[in-house]
């Protein structure tokens, strides 16, 4: 609920009608020249201005409703209105642990609800909260404080992304001792390995790293759970086990041809071309080499990063190519126009079926088909309907598949007693975090699917809050009865 103080003398319809202040993205020309941060964001003065915008709607307010994190967006707006960047910040950080993350890489579900939509534009949340972040980083003031009185517990967490640190920090918080295994070189999952340079610097995320460890979070890289170490080896050690391990397994489209050489997986793509070299590992240092026309297939943010990364490793035509229409794109809106003002073409109601390739083995076209709609799927988007006799070629040089995610099974297939379904999904309650083996919890990806920064920390929190009752004696019950135990 925001503060009262200054509020009984608003007038809500001129706040209302005041228009959206633009924050500053780096001029085009520059930016697709390196991987550096697109955004510049706002100063102080553009801030408080855009903030001032919020015309503290009374309850239920709709930004606040559709944060699965339930930040409260209309208080911290209010602060930064009046210059306390700081407390706006601590605001934010109360209920998501990456306030500077998901103000630069969350597509913003409060923006979207914001009333000022429907007339000058919603207010920028995300900008202001990174803007806050930033400031509060800076002086120190998102430090994390753990109690000198400790409980003797101690969780292992798999996984280093955002459920796995939101855990770490809710746990850590409680006097826990808590360990973060990480198969990669460098702690931050997805958030380093995942998502481009130029929408989130890896030192941002290295920033919260940094104070994880220094709250008292020790972390182990270069170490796949499941292999030389496994869930039952952390048991015997660990009081408790927390899997936030995400979705990073790509879907591949079973179609002639993609195998071809100059055929990239999205996230293969993305590592080799955007993560420095000293967070690489053996075998991915060197950059991917591409042709001058580059197609991804897909439509989501990952299609879309990868459009971007092509133009900045200097394709000279980018076409994302996906089976549906704008209507139905899963991805970011804005992130969308910015790619087409960055130089991306994007085909919609189109397929490829099959990869061609010359005498080298190197793909050199695609056969395209044409799609319209039919009747929604189980998604409640419509069903993209192949065209008979509507197929085409198109020249191609090289081609980034980013069709979506599932987890690895491979910790299911490991682990005895943990429940999996649908091509590795942890069986886990959403409410409580509990997993179908005793002391295992899971959160994020790895237990609905490929989703949001903001989504996965909201159901880590559940998932800490349960974990100390447990680490406290008391019994973990599903909110319903857990599905039957399948691999």
């Amino acid at each position: 609920m925001s503060s009262e103080t200054g509020l009984r003398d608003i007038d809500r319809k001129a706040r209302a009608r005041q228009p959206a202040v633009k924050y500053v993205r780096r001029p085009v020309e520059e930016r697709i020249l390196d991987f550096e941060e697109a955004v510049l964001g706002f100063d102080e003065e553009t801030a408080k201005s855009e903030a001032l915008r919020c015309i503290q709607c009374p309850d239920p307010q709709p930004c606040l409703l559709r944060c699965p994190a339930g930040n409260d967006v209309p208080e911290a707006l209010w602060l930064i209105s009046q210059g306390d960047f700081i407390g706006a910040a601590k605001v934010f950080a109360a209920t998501s642990p990456l306030p500077e993350v998901c103000g630069r890489a969350c597509p913003n579900l409060c923006q979207d609800g914001c009333v000022l939509g429907r007339y000058y534009g919603s207010i920028s949340v995300g900008k202001l909260e990174a803007f806050v972040a930033d400031i509060a980083r800076r002086e120190g003031a998102l430090a994390i404080t753990a109690p000198n009185e400790k409980s003797g517990k101690r969780i292992a967490v798999v996984g280093s992304g955002p459920a796995g640190m939101t855990v770490a920090e809710d746990l850590v918080k409680k006097g826990h001792q808590v360990t973060i295994y990480e198969a990669w070189p460098i702690p931050g999952g997805v958030l380093v390995y995942g998502i481009p340079s130029f929408k989130l610097d890896k030192y941002v995320v290295q920033n919260k790293i940094h104070d994880l460890e220094a709250a008292g979070v020790k972390f182990i890289t270069n170490t796949r759970i499941g292999e030389n170490i496994t869930i039952d080896d952390l048991l015997k050690e660990y009081d408790a086990v927390f899997l936030g391990t995400g979705a990073n397994v790509e879907a591949t489209m079973n179609i002639p041809g993609e195998k071809l050489d100059g055929i990239f997986q999205s996230t293969d793509y993305l590592i080799r071309a955007n993560v420095p070299t000293e967070m690489l590992p053996p075998g991915r240092r060197e950059k991917p080499v591409i042709g001058r026309r580059v197609a991804v297939i897909g439509g989501g943010d990952t299609a879309v990063d990868c459009a971007r990364t092509s133009i900045r490793l200097g394709a000279e035509e980018v076409t994302i190519v996906y089976r549906r229409t704008e209507a139905e794109m899963p991805g970011n809106k804005v992130e969308r126009r910015v790619c087409i003002e960055e130089g991306v073409n994007i085909k919609y109601l189109q397929a490829p079926v099959e990869f061609i390739g010359d005498e080298k083995g190197q793909v050199k076209a695609m056969n395209i088909i044409k799609m319209q709609l039919g009747e929604p799927d189980s998604s409640g988007r419509r069903r993209p309907v192949p065209i008979e006799g509507s197929e085409f070629v198109q020249e191609v040089d090289t081609v980034i598949l980013a069709i979506g995610y599932w987890p690895d099974p491979f910790l299911g297939e490991k682990t005895e007693n943990l429940g999996t379904h649908k091509w590795g999904l942890i069986v886990a309650d959403e409410e409580v975090g509990a997993s179908t083996r005793e002391g295992v919890f899971a959160a994020g990806d790895n237990v609905h699917g490929p989703d949001l920064i903001i989504t996965a920390v909201a159901s880590a929190h559940r998932a800490a809050e349960n974990i100390h009752a447990y680490l406290k004696g008391e019994t973990i019950k599903w909110a319903e009865p857990p599905p039957p135990r399948r691999k």
